[in-house]
């Protein structure tokens, strides 16, 4: 078994592509073990887990409790809504106070951009950007890519369409990273007001045709639109959002080639996604949900060898 070029999952920007296929190796080997009538396994019996969110997540943060629990960490859950964070507490004061809990690896969300790196400079823990802000989300594209290698066999070559609002999207910049990391072609496609100004300096192009992105993709990763992030009006309607941006069977069913549709959650079902798309034999979002725990198992896992 390898090792991590890293000791933090600060974000894709800091990985190899080494390091991918090292978390991809580690995860199918999980994925054998969630899938067996008994699914935990003693690997991480020694280490201390806080999983520690400034910002509301249901499905994150499942997902990272599940993952670790399966490897028989100890798990600190921590809420910020219910913390002295309120009272004006620092974020160094407050993770200070949980790691002199001795706690080995902190698992943070928070809303402010590069929070997880101030962090990785300023305690002793080893940390996982759980989201951080509209920057990155790493261990979602990492999820994002490996369901794309289960269902295609490669992702390098791919053609993946990023469909909706990237202005706001950590997921977007985190799989953007991922993809090309591994030799996939990116595309974006939205609103031009939901695109970031240069986002071709990032190596992707730009369509505002969803049809032809549809027609030039294997695979199309639908984004929801952040509505909690958004401090303006960027587009005119939802309904005029759905109608130029939005896939419904019927425009699946007319496109030149069978496509694989993606969705990183939560979805707003009849508005980038219809539930018959959600829920066709093309959509592996459940996949994806699946995968999630087991990518997530490979980056602790893998963190936590170099603690020790």
């Amino acid at each position: 078994m390898g090792e991590l070029s890293v000791k933090h999952l600060l974000g894709i920007k800091y990985l190899k592509e080494s390091d991918i296929q090292l978390i991809f190796e580690t995860a199918d080997h999980f994925k054998e073990v969630i899938n067996r009538s008994i699914k935990k396994v003693p690997s991480l019996r020694d280490i201390t887990i806080a999983n520690v969110f400034f910002e509301n997540s249901t499905r994150t943060r499942l997902s990272f409790e599940l993952a670790e629990k399966r490897l028989s960490a100890d798990v600190i859950n921590f809420s910020a809504a219910q913390s002295s964070v309120k009272k004006g507490e620092t974020l160094i004061d407050t993770v200070n106070n949980i790691l002199s809990m001795k706690v080995d690896m902190v698992v943070m969300r928070h809303p402010n951009p590069g929070a997880g790196i101030f962090l990785s400079k300023n305690v002793k823990a080893s940390i996982v950007n759980a989201g951080d802000g509209a920057h990155e989300h790493p261990t979602q594209a990492l999820l994002d890519s490996y369901s794309i290698r289960e269902k295609l066999g490669d992702v390098a070559g791919k053609n993946v369409v990023i469909v909706g609002d990237i202005l706001h999207s950590r997921v977007a910049l985190s799989n953007i990273f991922a993809l090309q990391l591994q030799g996939a072609n990116v595309k974006v496609c939205g609103p031009k007001t939901l695109l970031p100004k240069h986002v071709e300096s990032l190596g992707v192009t730009v369509e505002t045709n969803l049809r032809k992105a549809l027609n030039w993709c294997d695979v199309a990763n639908m984004l929801r639109i952040q509505n909690e992030r958004l401090d303006i009006s960027y587009f005119p309607t939802t309904r005029e959002y759905t109608q130029q941006f939005g896939v419904n069977k019927a425009l699946l069913d007319s496109l030149d080639k069978e496509i694989v549709i993606m969705h990183p959650g939560p979805i707003n079902r009849g508005v980038e996604i219809t539930s018959d798309v959600a829920d066709s034999k093309q959509s592996i979002i459940l996949n994806q949900v699946e995968n999630g725990v087991a990518i997530r198992m490979a980056v602790i896992y893998l963190l936590a060898s170099k603690i020790k």
